[in-house]
């Protein structure tokens, strides 16, 4: 089990997560989102070969258009 921070809330997960699986799990594929982990933006061409580790701060922004 490895527990993550996203968005300054603890969550585990039962086996290791990559950024795209976690995207998916939350529901936010298609959306334009930003990824931080750990202090160093991750580019989205990334997120498959990002394997989430143990206590892993991640911190995801939704891009959000309007006027």
């Amino acid at each position: 089990m490895i527990q993550l921070t996203i968005n300054g809330q603890p969550q585990q997960f039962e086996s290791p997560i990559n950024l795209t699986q976690l995207v998916e799990h939350l529901a936010l594929q298609g959306k334009r989102i930003a990824i931080e982990r750990n202090g160093e933006i991750i580019a989205r061409s990334q997120f498959a070969a990002q394997m989430l580790e143990h206590g892993d701060q991640l911190e995801i922004v939704v891009a959000v258009g309007g006027g």
